[in-house]
């Protein structure tokens, strides 16, 4: 996290932006939820390692509703765990919208519940711990690099525009951008698609989280 603090103060201060640290703060707050979000899956390995999934298994509780309070536990625990840093972020940025702020907060929820389902269903999909240790390294630096989260799409567009089309698409950068918003670091001509963005991610890893779930995990771990 410090060397990420770091390249912060040396990008602003290399981009003649003068609110680039601001715009910074805000991402940093969105990358550290991804991050945190994405931990649940290493939990699932440690699950099958111990024989944990049997005793899950056995609870009367149908496999539907444990991946889906799975998913909601892992992006409420990444959510309370970056909590305190948005808090800090809201601090220095010192200016909030109140009712875009109220949904951008709840568009985080979303996404950090949507991260928490991707990442349950790589877990359950590839089985190793580390070739999902590899993957997830690797699909993490894509993912940040290829978002608004460090960079303005200006600056992604004047770089690359193929990069920049990756950008448009990506959730990091909805979940950024209605961050920013809501802090009053940018202004959005249509919040909505954004929004609409990120209700898709979450739907649509927790469908096919659940789904995966239910055919892939049987007692006795990953056998």
């Amino acid at each position: 996290m410090s060397q990420i603090a770091f390249f912060g103060l040396i990008a602003s201060r290399m981009m003649s932006v003068p609110d680039y640290f601001h715009y910074y703060v805000g991402g940093l707050s969105v990358m550290t939820l991804w991050s945190a979000a994405v931990f649940i899956g290493f939990d699932i390995y440690e699950e099958a390692e111990h024989g944990v999934f049997e005793y899950l298994l056995s609870l009367p509780v149908s496999r539907r509703q444990l991946v889906l309070g799975r998913s909601i536990g892992g992006g409420l625990r990444a959510f309370i765990y970056v909590g305190p840093l948005i808090a800090v972020s809201m601090f220095v940025i010192g200016s909030v919208n109140p009712v875009a702020f109220i949904v951008s907060l709840l568009a985080l929820f979303l996404f950090s519940f949507g991260v928490s389902g991707m990442s349950i269903t790589i877990a359950v999909v590839i089985k190793s711990s580390d070739r999902f240790d590899i993957f997830m390294g690797v699909l993490d630096a894509l993912v940040v690099r290829l978002s608004t989260a460090m960079y303005p799409l200006a600056i992604v567009q004047a770089t690359n525009p193929v990069y920049a089309g990756i950008t448009n698409f990506n959730p990091l950068t909805y979940a950024a951008d209605l961050f920013r918003w809501g802090a009053s670091i940018i202004t959005l001509d249509n919040p909505l698609l954004p929004l609409l963005g990120i209700v898709a991610f979450f739907a649509f890893f927790t469908f096919v989280g659940m789904v995966l779930y239910e055919q892939r995990i049987e007692g006795g771990g990953w056998q």
